[in-house]
């Protein structure tokens, strides 16, 4: 593996993360994939499906753009990593213990609404740690694709 592949490879993921989970995602999806049950989890599902499709998208034009030749197995294993650990965090109550085991419960709340009030004025902590977590899934799977 070159630092030069893997930093290609990271790139691609990182877009396709940021295209997918921002422009691809539908409100639906981002609405219900947190909630309890069968709804939650098909809406995860789907909204996973849909990521892991923009990510090999973006990772294959980089490779066909680039001249890199990338294993297919490698290439599988580094999205199926990225989609499993994507599916976990964005069904919320996973990450929010595991923000709770890690003593950032308190940042995990900021930006939340207070009770009795709908008063959200900021994406919050919740967001940030979903983001990050996601970005060292990403680091992950580029090591594993590169």
């Amino acid at each position: 593996m070159s630092a030069a592949t893997f930093a290609a490879v990271f790139i691609a993921l990182w877009v396709a993360h940021q295209v997918a989970d921002h422009w691809v995602q539908t409100q639906h999806q981002a609405d219900c994939k947190g909630a309890p049950g069968w709804t939650g989890r098909i809406a995860c599902a789907a909204h996973v499906i849909t990521y892991t499709a923009t990510a090999l998208v973006a990772v294959a034009g980089m490779a066909v753009s680039l001249g890199l030749a990338l294993s297919p197995w490698r290439v599988a294993a580094g999205l199926a990593v990225s989609a499993i650990t994507h599916y976990v965090a964005d069904r919320r109550t996973p990450l929010k213990r595991l923000a709770a085991l890690c003593g950032a419960d308190r940042f995990y709340a900021l930006g939340a609404p207070r009770p009795g009030r709908d008063d959200n004025p900021t994406l919050g902590g919740a967001y940030a740690l979903d983001q990050s977590f996601h970005y060292a899934w990403l680091f992950v799977a580029a090591l594993i694709i590169a």
